[in-house]
């Protein structure tokens, strides 16, 4: 896969990428998804989401903090991006953790259309039905084949499915890649996960193909993540010089450097 094409994509056309995310890490990943060149909005008021969305070229909804109303919210946004025909990703943050939190994915898996579920092993376990307990917003332990998951739920929900981890699999209704860029630091930040499902968005806004722009911009995100974490101190250090390697990648390393597997 030549990611280059889409990251240079992403670079000329700046798409919209409209976020209803997680408030710990909301900040991070405005500024993943500014150092790639697109133009991430955070808005989250019921009252201007539908409108939100509207202008947006993809949709990023994160349940890592949620309430009742802030799900009411991202319904409201969901459904604009439905009738635009704009990616909705929905990052299944923290799902195993407690009942309030599955329902509410499922209510939003129910009620509008996600294009991709984004999560860890234990979270996407969850979602395709595995009796699974996720640690908080960290994996918990997963015996099934991941691989096998993720289509499994793909094919139910009519959706791509992203499972992040050391390696990352990407799986819509007809194929699957397997991402084996990233460094062991990323586990020492949070956020990193959440930054993942920014770069999805920012890629699915300008490729049609959905496994493949979420591949490609997880090889992205985590080559800069392996040049950043060759020259850092610590996980501070690592997260500064994260934002400055996405800034300054060029398509010729992330050609020469991506290890995407198609299955």
């Amino acid at each position: 896969m030549k990611v280059s094409k889409l990251l240079d994509k992403v670079r000329k056309q700046k798409p919209i990428v409209h976020h209803l995310t997680n408030w710990v890490t909301i900040y991070d990943c405005a500024n993943i998804v500014k150092s790639f060149g697109a133009s991430p909005v955070m808005a989250h008021a019921p009252e201007e989401v539908a409108d939100m969305a509207k202008i947006a070229s993809a949709l990023v909804l994160n349940i890592g903090t949620l309430t009742t109303d802030f799900i009411e919210a991202m319904k409201l946004a969901a459904m604009s991006a439905n009738s635009k025909g704009i990616p909705v990703i929905l990052d299944v943050c923290g799902a195993g953790a407690t009942p309030f939190r599955d329902i509410k994915c499922f209510e939003l898996l129910d009620q509008v259309r996600i294009n991709i579920i984004k999560g860890n092993a234990s979270e996407i376990a969850k979602i395709a039905g595995e009796n699974v307990q996720t640690k908080g917003v960290d994996a918990g332990k997963v015996e099934k084949n991941l691989v096998s998951v993720a289509r499994h739920l793909a094919q139910a929900r009519k959706a791509t499915v992203v499972i992040t981890g050391k390696e990352d699999i990407v799986a819509d209704q007809s194929k699957t890649f397997i991402v084996r860029n990233g460094d062991e630091m990323m586990t020492h930040v949070v956020g990193t996960g959440c930054m993942a499902a920014s770069v999805i968005g920012t890629f699915t806004a300008v490729h049609s193909d959905l496994a493949e722009a979420a591949a490609a911009g997880l090889a992205c995100y985590e080559i800069a993540a392996e040049q950043a974490a060759g020259k850092a101190n610590g996980p501070a250090d690592f997260k500064v010089k994260m934002f400055d390697a996405v800034f300054n990648l060029n398509g010729k390393t992330a050609d020469l450097k991506q290890r995407i597997i198609k299955k």
